[in-house]
């Protein structure tokens, strides 16, 4: 009997590909090796499965690949490179809140926009937003 999860329910569980997982393991951004059964399946683990979804975090927040494979070697080096590690952490952490600080000034300038077509619609004026370019002057491009 096998204890542990497929490849298979790792894909399901994190949304990742089966390839992916592949990708993931041949490129050491796993913390621990993946245990193999005899006849070669692997066999996660649910710390594997947490890992992962730290990994997919770090990804969809724009950590490059090889950012994460270093921190993953630090992991796996054990203690003593705890200030390294936080150093990753801090520095990835600075460029987030940088991307969410650009995102509010873009979902400042779109809400604007939107209040601004809102109140139009419903004064019934809206024809006049982004009319075609006039050859004089363009009074419509703020809007």
């Amino acid at each position: 009997m096998t204890t542990g999860l497929s490849i298979g329910q790792v894909a399901e569980r994190t949304g990742l590909s089966v390839h992916a997982l592949r990708f993931y393991e041949r490129e050491g951004l796993l913390a621990d090796p993946v245990r193999r059964e005899s006849n070669g399946r692997r066999v996660y683990t649910e710390d594997d499965v947490e890992w992962l979804d730290m990994c997919i975090k770090f990804r969809s927040s724009g950590m490059p690949l090889d950012t994460i494979r270093k921190y993953a070697d630090l992991v796996r080096q054990g203690p003593g490179n705890e200030q390294d590690r936080l150093a990753l952490l801090r520095s990835h952490e600075d460029h987030v809140t940088a991307q969410i600080q650009e995102l509010a000034e873009c979902l400042s300038v779109i809400s604007h926009k939107v209040d601004c077509y809102s109140q139009h619609l419903a004064a019934g004026t809206a024809d006049c937003l982004w009319g075609a370019p006039s050859t004089t002057t363009n009074t419509s491009a703020a809007s």
